[in-house]
């Protein structure tokens, strides 16, 4: 995950754990809790958009203190082609290989509307303080 990259609390890269009693995951950050790859794949909306810097996001990939984001925008406010994940994977390795990234323009639904993902990605990373608890 290279590029952009934010510092953010650690606990909002948190995995979390699964709780077998309220069957849903406790603990669970809210950057890592969007994660949304796989619904976008299959054109279901997307989980729950995470807020950073006044904007909605949607993580698309995770490391073990890192995460990629796209920020989520109307489409009136998009400059670009919106297209379907299904259009976009047609393109193949001229998609992969966008500066904007794979997922810029890509049209998801959350809570009823469209909108659209905006690259280029974002890596969010854990703060400081996950570097020093490892010690």
């Amino acid at each position: 995950m290279a590029g952009l990259s934010h510092t953010v609390e650690p606990s909002r890269l948190a995995f979390g754990a699964w709780c077998h009693a309220t069957d849903k995951q406790i603990g669970e950050g809210d950057i890592r809790a969007s994660y949304s790859a796989d619904r976008i794949g299959m054109g279901e909306p997307i989980r729950k958009p995470f807020r950073y810097a006044g904007e909605l996001w949607v993580c698309v990939g995770t490391g073990p203190a890192e995460a990629e984001a796209y920020r989520l925008v109307h489409p009136s406010l998009y400059g670009g082609t919106a297209r379907s994940y299904h259009d976009r994977c047609r393109d193949g390795d001229r998609a992969r290989g966008d500066q904007a990234g794979f997922y810029d323009g890509i049209v998801v639904r959350h809570a009823g509307r469209e909108l659209l993902m905006a690259g280029p990605p974002v890596t969010f990373v854990a703060g400081e303080e996950a570097q020093l608890s490892l010690f």
